[in-house]
This record gives structure tokens, C-alpha cells and sequence, in this order.
């Protein structure tokens, strides 16, 4: 399992990923699940991948594959964030139907997901979220961010703290604190954390952080919220219908 999220808002994009891909008694192991496509002063791509890691390895290999072979359309060479989304969508379809029907046959899920954001020179920034069938959609001011993989721990503080109108610094905390609340719920999402911000027009990556377990910030995060979420809960006052 895995988890990452990618927020648009009106300064720039936070992006962040886990490493997790497989957790049991004996075997944990990390892959890193972010991708970044940068060409300082003509465009930053990023990608973030959840599902089946064959599948998602073999689409980013293809998608650079063509990025060397440079005479056809590729995610370098492309005029917009749309059409970029379009080749991700594309060399997903492929690989899933070169290999989805063996892994089938195996009873091993072939799904794969992707988060794709970032901005090209000459257009706005976009975020847009990649379906298993290479179909997607794109985030809105209403719906300024996206989620794959494990969602269900981390969505609700996103939620409640992050729209068009937040901060750069806010949405990196309240990602990183949904981060937190899906690691402590659910083991198969861990450490370390990829990080990258993205200021609006700036055309390369502001900040990139990889956050592991010794990661002085993300502990004092961890300890902080937790202590916050008790002296919250503590002051809520009892059921009136139970006195």
C-alpha cells in the first residue's frame, strides 16, 4: 500500500509521497513513489504512483524511454500539463494491457494510479489524477488537491485546513500531519516521506525534502499534533443528556 497527495493552491503545489511497499513480520521495503520531470525555466512535472509497482515502474520507464528518443512527443517536449497527462494515461494503458491479463491470471491486481501536477511555461499550473484506465480528471478551486492509495486517515485534515486561499507553509504542515495520522493507523504507509513544493510561475522545484525517521521537524510534528489532538478532545464539554 502507499499513500500521496498532491494540493494546488493559489501559491504553488505541495506534493508528497510515502516509500512503503510491502509491510509484514518479517519484510519491509521502500520504493520511492515520486518522479520529478524539471527543466529550469520551461517546466516541472511531477508524478506520484500508488498500485501495482511493476506497473507503475514499467510506465515511467516507458514515458522516459521516450523522453530519450526525443523525436516524438514526450513529457519534455510537450506544450501543456494536459497533454502530458494525456502520455502518462497513454503508457499506462499500454503496459496494462501488455501485462494486466498475466498478472490476472496470477490473481495479482494489475491497478495503478498516478497524481500528476506541475506547470509548463505559457500556461497555468494543473494537478490531475490518473485512473487505472488511463482516463483522469483535474483539480478545481473547489477541489484544490488528490489522493491515492491509502486515503482514508489522512483526508479529513485536509479537508478542514486546505483550500485555494492557504498558505504554502499551512499545506505542507496539515500534509504532513495527514501523513502522520495515516501511519499510526495503518502500518503498510511509512517512512521516509518525499516532499517537493512548487511556487506558481517560478518554472523550477522550490523546496524537495526526503523526511526519514530521523527528521528532527517531522517528530517535533508527531509529538505536537498528538498533544494537540488530547488538550482538544479534553475541552469539549460532556453530553448534556448524560449528566
Amino acid at each position: 500500500m502507499t499513500y500521496c497527495v498532491g494540493a494546488m493552491i493559489d501559491a504553488g503545489l505541495v506534493f508528497a509521497s510515502d516509500s512503503r511497499t510491502n509491510a509484514g513480520i518479517d519484510n519491509v521495503s521502500t520504493y520511492r513513489k515520486m518522479k520529478v520531470f524539471e527543466n529550469a525555466g520551461d517546466r516541472v512535472i511531477v508524478v506520484l504512483s500508488s498500485g501495482n509497482l511493476a506497473i507503475t515502474q514499467a510506465t515511467l520507464a516507458q514515458l522516459e524511454q521516450i523522453i530519450k528518443r526525443g523525436n516524438v512527443p514526450n513529457l519534455m517536449s510537450v506544450g501543456s500539463m494536459y497533454e502530458a497527462t494525456e502520455l502518462i494515461g497513454a503508457a499506462l494503458r499500454q503496459v496494462r494491457e501488455r501485462d494486466g491479463l498475466h498478472l490476472q491470471q496470477n490473481n495479482v491486481d494489475a491497478g495503478a494510479n498516478f497524481i500528476v501536477g506541475g506547470q509548463i511555461a505559457g500556461e497555468p499550473m494543473r494537478l490531475f489524477l490518473v485512473y487505472a484506465e488511463g482516463n483522469f480528471i483535474e483539480a478545481t478551486p473547489e477541489t484544490p488537491y488528490f489522493q491515492i492509495g491509502e486515503t482514508k486517515y489522512g483526508k479529513p485534515i485536509i479537508d478542514r485546513i486546505v483550500n485555494k486561499d492557504t498558505t504554502m507553509l499551512r499545506t505542507v504542515k496539515c500534509v504532513l500531519v495527514s501523513f502522520d495520522s495515516t501511519m499510526r493507523s495503518n502500518l503498510s504507509v511509512g517512512m521516509p516521506i518525499d516532499l517537493v513544493c512548487y511556487a506558481r510561475d517560478d518554472l523550477r522545484v522550490l523546496h524537495s525534502r526526503h523526511l526519514d525517521e530521523s527528521d528532527e521537524y517531522m517528530r517535533r510534528l508527531r509529538i505536537l499534533w498528538g498533544e494537540g489532538l488530547n488538550r482538544a478532545f479534553a475541552e469539549l464539554p460532556p453530553p448534556d443528556w448524560m449528566a
